[in-house]
């Protein structure tokens, strides 16, 4: 309850309730004087008890205002707060000779909000989906509450959720039919395949959602790899990267508004871009998976996808997790060749990384990690899931 303490002036005294009417609402009580001073009656206005409730005004004229303060009957504030009391034990000490004091700017939710450099919301997130052939949406076992969802139906339905809760960026992961997998992974580059189909229904229905495309082979490679593979085992290079710029045309001709090559291969962002510049997909943007480390993490995505390889493992194109500055050689390679935005995956372990790349170049960061379960804890999400 706020005590606003008024002097009586020419025309306004307790008796006439200072141009107030008695309420029983309680927004104000006029009381007679408690507090004495020469000269001088007081009265005590009590604000509303409703804080959403204005105080009433008193009914004077600006003149009146300023006369009372000019023959010296100038309006008492409410008192400061008293300083808080220290636990019993507390060291009396002198302060420290600070010029800086950080937490000046941290001191209560407000400052923290006025001063926030970062904010995430759901305009931040790039959701990613898994989509494939069949009509219903079939749950995916490594990833409990997640789905893979029917290209015509159910990726739809999850889109428009996901734009109510302000999440217009996507990024689809294909589960393709293994009768279309080859050792070459031509099907990645087929037009009228799932993924671009995919696009052009979602750009037909929301044509300013924002849509990633995978590019890469392992979805559509019969040996799971992000590749093809050579007879002793060997991932060939150049030759990989001539079947991604054939897969990233076809997406970008679909519609796709961002093509983000994940499978490490040298080279690949430059010849991209090439081939897209070629083909007149000039604002096409490149999004590198830049810093891609070897991880167990992708397990329930290559779950969702059926695409393990079937012998080997990825590290001799995936990076070694031992190396730090490896991060910068990749980053620098791809600014070079024409990067719009350089990825690290995984994100959460790697955060040094992601702060190193965030300190070294200019390009905007990014790490793929689960997020439905943030927008669920902020209430942003309808239905449990993560």
């Amino acid at each position: 309850m706020r005590l606003v303490m008024l002097p009586a002036i020419k025309g306004v005294d307790c008796q006439s309730f200072a141009g107030l009417r008695p309420s029983v609402s309680r927004n104000f009580v006029c009381v007679r004087p408690t507090i004495k001073a020469p000269g001088r009656r007081m009265f005590i206005v009590r604000a509303s008890e409703t804080r959403d409730e204005p105080m009433k005004k008193l009914g004077l004229t600006d003149e009146e205002c300023e006369a009372a303060v000019v023959a010296g009957n100038v309006p008492e504030a409410p008192p400061v707060p008293p300083k808080a009391a220290a636990p019993a034990g507390t060291p009396v000490v002198p302060s420290l000779p600070l010029n800086r004091r950080p937490r000046r700017n941290r001191k209560s939710p407000a400052l923290r909000a006025a001063f926030q450099e970062t904010n995430i919301t759901p305009a931040n997130f790039v959701y990613p989906l898994f989509i494939h052939e069949g009509e219903e949406d079939t749950p995916i076992g490594a990833m409990p509450g997640c789905y893979r969802l029917g290209w015509r139906h159910g990726l739809v339905e999850e889109v428009s959720k996901a734009r109510d809760v302000g999440v217009n960026s996507i990024v689809l992961f294909p589960k393709v039919p293994d009768a279309l997998k080859s050792a070459t992974g031509d099907e990645a580059y087929n037009e009228n395949g799932l993924v671009p189909r995919a696009i052009r229904l979602l750009k037909d229905k929301y044509p300013d959602l924002v849509i990633y495309t995978d590019v890469a082979l392992d979805p559509y490679s019969s040996d799971g790899h992000d590749g093809i593979v050579r007879e002793d085992g060997v991932i060939m290079n150049d030759e990989t990267v001539h079947q991604l710029c054939k897969q990233a045309v076809s997406q970008a001709r679909a519609g796709a508004d961002v093509v983000s090559p994940s499978d490490m291969m040298d080279g690949r962002v430059g010849a991209l871009r090439t081939a897209l510049d070629a083909e007149g997909f000039q604002h096409v943007s490149i999004m590198s998976y830049t810093a891609k480390y070897a991880s167990s993490f992708y397990g329930p995505f290559r779950e969702a996808l059926e695409s393990n390889p079937r012998f080997g493992d990825k590290k001799t194109y995936q990076m070694n997790p031992a190396n730090y500055r490896e991060a910068l050689v990749e980053a620098r390679e791809d600014e070079s060749e024409g990067a719009d935005i350089l990825l690290v995956k995984p994100g959460l372990p790697y955060l040094d990384i992601i702060r190193l790349l965030r300190d070294s170049s200019p390009l905007t960061n990014c790490c793929i990690s689960g997020f439905r379960r943030i927008l669920n804890d902020k209430g942003w999400w309808g239905s449990q899931n993560d």
